[in-house]
């Protein structure tokens, strides 16, 4: 007998409605701290990357008048007395204010060598009178230096001049534009593609030593007595309770030129003199492999121990072999662990910084040491923040494209 449906009243419906919007309120309520972590902790930091990576004012704040005088020169020959007295007379106020030398660096991105010639004009402006530099400033800067005269340097003022461009990206890609228009491969030192190469290459590796070392042992753990278990597993989370610099220290301890494993060869008498064992790829793939390995252990072993013994015994009962039973049931059945732990340790490993900083030196060191490096010393923050986005971009690409292969979803046994 099919159940008649319940009519509600129409005070019954609305009273429904508002119970099911306080539970929606009580649940958004509960959720919300964790959506502001998550806002002011992940979206605004990378959100503001990607903004500075195309975001450039300085030279537009800095020298605003001459940038808007310039927006009618055809670039074809050195601008007229309108723009060039106008630079000079901001170039002299910038020198009394002692912001000159961030002009000078801004442009000396665009164009390198302008910046001592940029600050010692200003110091001559700085002594010219103001209806010298009205009458007479193109000659002024002229004197003060002959590259003012040539047309390649007024474009790279106005090239710097743009709030918004993506020469920044090409910089991070080892290309750049020349006096056409047209991109070109960078005719100065090309080093970031090599970087982004060599960080990937290093990234890879400690992901395949990680995988050799940590799944014989998490299959070990997730099949040995409890006892056993628990005691080993005390062992792989013991360097979460150590500091980070601490136990990178002890590398530098371990593979300096005098240090316990360059003593320990020469005394057995396997080698004469030390070996260069620190500062190099090999002590960065070293030390960030002990870090990183119990991200690819624990993964591997909560899936393992939900692993059916069962499985590899009715195998073997059947007939198969141990390596083939081993390869068909038991390693397909562990991929997702697997997966996990290698996206795990092959994406901490992309970005990481203090451990190739400190025992890497100039041969172990990776991307994001240049871009430590811009942000604190070099102060280029817009090329920082691109070489950042293309970072991320080319680990979202990656991800994307490794889940597509060999993802958990696309997981098959048999």
């Amino acid at each position: 007998m099919a159940q008649k449906p319940i009519i509600l009243s129409a005070e019954e419906t609305v009273s429904a409605r508002r119970e099911l919007f306080r539970r929606k309120f009580m649940a958004f309520a509960f959720v919300s701290p964790l959506l502001l972590f998550l806002l002011f902790a992940f979206v605004a930091p990378i959100s503001t990357m990607l903004y500075r990576s195309f975001y450039n004012p300085t030279v537009a704040v800095l020298i605003p008048q001459t940038i808007a005088a310039m927006k009618t020169w055809e670039g074809k020959s050195v601008p007229g007395t309108d723009v060039t007295a106008v630079f000079a007379a901001e170039l002299k106020q910038l020198a009394k204010k002692r912001l000159s030398g961030q002009l000078a660096e801004a442009l000396n991105r665009v164009r390198p060598g302008l910046s001592s010639i940029v600050k010692s004009t200003a110091r001559k402006m700085r002594r010219a009178e103001d209806a010298d530099l009205k009458e007479k400033g193109t000659e002024l800067l002229m004197e003060a230096n002959g590259v003012w005269a040539e047309k390649s340097t007024w474009r790279a003022v106005a090239r710097a001049g743009k709030v918004y461009t993506v020469d920044n990206f090409l910089t991070a890609l080892d290309l750049e534009t020349n006096e056409s228009g047209s991109i070109q491969r960078r005719e100065a030192t090309q080093i970031y593609v090599a970087l982004y190469t060599k960080t990937l290459r290093i990234a890879l590796i400690i992901t395949v030593l990680s995988l050799l070392l940590g799944y014989p042992l998490a299959y070990y753990l997730a099949n040995a007595p409890s006892k056993l278990a628990n005691a080993l597993m005390l062992m792989v989370l013991l360097p979460f309770w150590t500091s980070l610099l601490v136990r990178t220290t002890s590398w530098i301890a371990l593979l300096q030129t005098n240090g316990v494993v360059n003593s320990t060869l020469i005394w057995s008498g396997l080698i004469d003199t030390p070996l260069e064992l620190l500062y190099t790829q090999f002590s960065t793939v070293i030390a960030m492999t002990h870090i990183l390995l119990p991200f690819m252990i624990l993964p591997l072993y909560s899936v393992m121990k939900g692993i059916d013994p069962s499985y590899m015994r009715a195998a073997l009962s059947m007939g198969s072999k141990p390596v083939p039973a081993f390869i068909r049931i038991y390693l397909p059945m562990s991929l997702p662990g697997l997966s996990a732990g290698a996206l795990l340790v092959f994406i901490i490993s992309v970005g990481y910084y203090i451990t190739p900083a400190l025992v890497g030196g100039t041969d172990g060191q990776m991307i994001s040491n240049i871009i430590a490096f811009h942000m604190q010393q070099s102060n280029n923050w817009e090329l920082a923040a691109a070489l950042g986005t293309l970072l991320l971009i080319l680990i979202v690409a990656l991800y994307w494209t490794y889940d597509r292969l060999v993802g958990a979803g696309n997981i098959k046994l048999g």
